[in-house]
């Protein structure tokens, strides 16, 4: 019963509400997927190894900081162990890469939802247009009825009541997911810039003892 209720709903909003619907079950399969996937990753999260690796940056032990930070799930720890294994070359560079990589992955599809936010609408507005442009054509027409006229006015309400819903059912997880990605900015950058400090610290105080003991040779 329910099932004919919705079959008759969608065929009175006119042909508009096919793309309507395939932005309905794309919002629904983007929404679906990235919730799983921000569950999954703050699973993934291991502030205690991460307290742990920047205890041992700021001790000057790299390698212990390396090896705390092998194999570990969590992008904030992937990222500065990517950093650390290049720091040879250029630590800020691999870490801005290995931060990108994962900004990159968390901001998957959020363009899609952004595109469905403001698609949607319009597609409920097109059929606006077109439901009243059937009705004012009936109009004219010889043999006038009501349900004519009346059905392109509910083909124009119909096609904007479902863009809205999909644009308003949309929004609210693209925002969360944006602030989702804003925080993870953030403890990257963070992140990124304390182990620079450090790195460069601990380089330094190599360079200084090295050039004691230099000195302290020559004196003898």
């Amino acid at each position: 019963m329910l099932a004919n209720i919705v079959v008759q709903f969608f065929e009175k909003g006119g042909p508009v509400m096919w793309p309507i619907l395939v932005c309905a079950f794309v919002a629904v399969a983007v929404v679906g997927e990235r919730a799983v996937w921000w569950w999954q990753e703050s699973r993934k999260r291991e502030p205690q190894k991460l307290e742990q690796l920047l205890g041992a940056l700021e001790n000057g032990d790299i390698a212990a900081a390396k090896s705390v930070a092998a194999n570990s799930s969590d992008p904030v720890v992937r990222m500065i162990h990517h950093g650390l294994n290049h720091s040879h070359t250029s630590l800020q560079g691999a870490l801005q890469v290995a931060a990108g990589i994962e900004m990159e992955r968390a901001g998957r599809f959020l363009t899609v939802m952004d595109t469905l936010v403001t698609l949607a609408p319009l597609l409920g507005l097109l059929g606006t247009v077109t439901g009243l442009m059937r009705a004012f054509l009936n109009v004219g027409d010889a043999e006038l009825s009501v349900m004519s006229v009346t059905g392109g006015i509910g083909e124009a309400l119909i096609a904007t009541a479902c863009g809205l819903g999909i644009a308003i059912v949309s929004l609210i997880p693209y925002n969360f997911f944006n602030g989702k990605v804003a925080r993870l900015q953030f403890e990257l950058e963070t992140a990124a810039t304390n182990v620079e400090v450090m790195v460069n610290s601990s380089r330094q105080r190599e360079g200084e003892t090295g050039r004691e003991m230099a000195g302290a040779d020559k004196g003898r």
